[in-house]
C-alpha cells in the first residue's frame, strides 16, 4: 500500500469514525494543553504526559496480550518516532502556546498534509493523485490566511512571530516524525505496542533533556492541572494516536494527517468560549480552506 495516500476506497465507516473521534479529541486538547501552563515547566508536563501515556498504553497491550517485544531495527525506528513526534514536537507545540492562542497552533497543523505528501514523494518516491496535491495546499493556504491573521490583529509582533514560527517548525518535525512511523511500519513493527516504545522513549527524552537543562520537575495538584494532565494523556495521546496511527497504516499518512485539519473548528470555538480569543474574516477563510481540502483529500483515489 501507498503510505502517503489513501486507498480506492476510503471513505467507510470505521474510517470515518476514527477521523470524527480523533478530530473532536485533538480539536480539544489544543485548549487542555494550555491549562498545563504556568506553575510547572512546559517540560515537566510534557514528560509527564507520555511517561503516564506510554505505561497505559504498554497495560492495554499487556491486558490484550498483543506483543510487545521489538527487534532491533524496529527499536530504532520507534525510538526516531518518540524523538520526532512525542519529544521535539510537543515540547515546541507547549512553547508555541505560551506565545499564541490554541486555535492558531491547530489551524497552522493544518498543513501537515502536504508536507506528510511532499516527504514521501522526495523521499520515498510514492506519487499522489492531483486532488490530494491540491487538498493539501488549500490547506497551507488556510494557514497563510491565519499568518495573516494573526500579524494583522493588535498586539500581533515579535512574541507572536516567535509563536508562528515555532508552531510551523513543530508541523515539520510532525511529518518527519510521520516518515519514523512509516519505517516503523515496514519493519514489522505492530502498532499499538510501537506506539507505546514511542511515547517511552519521547518522555524519557525529555525528562534527560530537564534534567540536563536544569528543569525543575514540580507538580501541581489543582483539579485543573491533573484534569488536563489525565485528558491528554489518556484520550489526547492513548486513545487518538492509537486511532490515528491504525488509521495511517490502513489508509494513508496524508489522509490520516489531514485530521489535523479537522480540528480547527473545534479549537477555534475553544479559544473564542475559554481564551477570550477573537478572530476575523481572514481565520474564517483560513478554516474554509481547511475543510474544502479534506474533502478534496478524502476523496482523492490512490495514485497519480
Amino acid at each position: 500500500m501507498n503510505a502517503s495516500t489513501p486507498d480506492s476506497n476510503p471513505v467507510d465507516t470505521r474510517t470515518l469514525a476514527s477521523i470524527v473521534i480523533c478530530s473532536l479529541i485533538w480539536g480539544t486538547t489544543w485548549y487542555a494543553i494550555t491549562l498545563q501552563l504556568g506553575t510547572v515547566e512546559p517540560t515537566a508536563s510534557v514528560a509527564y504526559r507520555f511517561a503516564l501515556a506510554s505505561a497505559a498504553l504498554f497495560l492495554f497491550c499487556w491486558i490484550r496480550k498483543e506483543p510487545l517485544r521489538l527487534t532491533w531495527s524496529q527499536h530504532v525506528a520507534v525510538f526516531g518516532q518518540g524523538l520526532l513526534t512525542f519529544s521535539l514536537q510537543y515540547s515546541m507545540v507547549y512553547e508555541a502556546e505560551q506565545h499564541i492562542a490554541s486555535a492558531v497552533v491547530a489551524v497552522i497543523f493544518a498543513g501537515l498534509a502536504f508536507v506528510n505528501l511532499v516527504l514521501f514523494r522526495v523521499l520515498l518516491g510514492q506519487r499522489a493523485n492531483w486532488r490530494a496535491w491540491l487538498g493539501a495546499a488549500l490547506g497551507v493556504l488556510g494557514v497563510a490566511a491565519m499568518f495573516v491573521a494573526e500579524l494583522r490583529r493588535p498586539g500581533g509582533g515579535e512574541e507572536v512571530m516567535l509563536g508562528l514560527i515555532i508552531a510551523l517548525v513543530a508541523m515539520v518535525i510532525a511529518a518527519s516524525g510521520n516518515l519514523a512511523a512509516w519505517k516503523a511500519q515496514q519493519e514489522g513493527a505492530p502498532v499499538l505496542s510501537s506506539v507505546a516504545w514511542a511515547m517511552a522513549y519521547g518522555s524519557g527524552m525529555v525528562f534527560l533533556f530537564g534534567l540536563v537543562t536544569g528543569v525543575e520537575f514540580g507538580f501541581e495538584w489543582t483539579a485543573s492541572y491533573v484534569g488536563s494532565l489525565l485528558y491528554l494523556s489518556l484520550f489526547g495521546s492513548v486513545v487518538a494516536f492509537a486511532l490515528y496511527f491504525m488509521l495511517a497504516r490502513a489508509k494513508g499518512y496524508a489522509l490520516a494527517s489531514y485530521i489535523s485539519a479537522l480540528t480547527p473548528p473545534i479549537a477555534l470555538l475553544m479559544s473564542v468560549v475559554f481564551e477570550n480569543a477573537r478572530f476575523g474574516w481572514e481565520a474564517a477563510l483560513g478554516v474554509a480552506l481547511v475543510l474544502g481540502g479534506q474533502v478534496l483529500l478524502i476523496r482523492a483515489p490512490k495514485g497519480g
